[in-house]
């Protein structure tokens, strides 16, 4: 009796309705060739694609959207100037900067310049500018990064320039969700250019998104932000929207000027492919890829 039991409950198992799980095994993940990944649907955060996505790393200028969103919280004037001093030039990289020292620039524009450009020197202005100085701030980054769940992160500089800025492609997803939830931040970080005037001339200094594919307006992108140090390689972290579902892409350690760029799009060519439209929803909710 037990026997028989056993018996029907292992065929009724198998025979039922799996279409999603075997659409899910069945599709050849995206060819991404970044060394860590992970791509989430925004509202659900049920994963799509995930390659490593554990493992921590150096996360270069993707760091930038936690320095917005601190000095956001903290209520700041941001139509307020502060002056770039020699204190903000880059000692670590050896990075350059289009802002010339002394240049006073306000709040808005620094986080503008920051978020659109990745200009290091800003976002050492905004740190400094902050109540208590730049070691509060960097105080502040870490809280908000234990806040928003980011158990294996750790920030250690403003701008990302310092390898111990660490975290994993898992607590991006949850930054990059934070973030978009500033409207300010998506306005910057996706604006395709602009300009500031410095100077006692007012010359005017313009600035390009330093996201191809935010400059070119072919993609539909809620947030973006790009990094690059040498320990963390070339980095890309974006919302945008596939098959009018919203998604959250996170690639790590692309290796080459292009490839964080092509993985986005082998990402987006695979999820129009494979993902049925009508029955989007239900398949985000289930599919879970690793990379083959």
């Amino acid at each position: 009796m037990l026997k028989s039991l056993i018996q029907f409950l292992l065929i009724t198992f198998f025979l039922l309705p799996t279409s999603n799980l075997v659409f899910a095994k069945n599709k050849k993940s995206p060819d991404v060739r970044s060394a860590m990944a992970m791509v989430v649907h925004q509202d659900s955060d049920k994963v799509i694609y995930q390659k490593k996505a554990y493992t921590k790393t150096s996360i270069a200028s993707l760091t930038k959207l936690m320095t917005a969103m601190v000095i956001i919280d903290s209520g700041i004037n941001l139509q307020e100037k502060v002056k770039i001093s020699k204190l903000d030039i880059d000692r670590l990289k050896w990075t350059g900067s289009r802002i010339p020292i002394g240049t006073k620039l306000s709040r808005f524009q620094l986080l503008s310049i920051s978020l659109m450009s990745s200009d290091n020197r800003a976002a050492s202005a905004l740190s400094r500018s902050y109540p208590g100085g730049k070691r509060a701030f960097i105080k502040a980054m870490n809280v908000k990064a234990l806040k928003l769940g980011m158990h294996n992160s750790r920030f250690e500089d403003p701008t990302g320039l310092d390898k111990r800025n660490i975290s994993t492609a898992r607590d991006l997803v949850r930054m990059a969700r934070a973030a978009y939830q500033y409207p300010l931040i998506r306005e910057l970080s996706t604006n395709p250019k602009g300009n500031v005037k410095i100077g006692k001339r007012k010359r005017l200094l313009g600035f390009s998104n330093t996201n191809s594919l935010v400059r070119k307006g072919q993609w539909n992108i809620g947030l973006s932000k790009t990094g690059f140090i040498r320990e963390a390689g070339r980095c890309l972290l974006m919302q945008t929207i596939i098959n009018k579902e919203p998604v959250i892409i996170v690639l790590l350690d692309s290796y080459g000027k292009y490839t964080r760029i092509a993985d986005a799009k082998r990402i987006r060519k695979w999820m129009e492919k494979n993902i049925n439209q009508s029955r989007a929803s239900t398949q985000f909710k289930n599919i879970i890829m690793q990379p083959s």
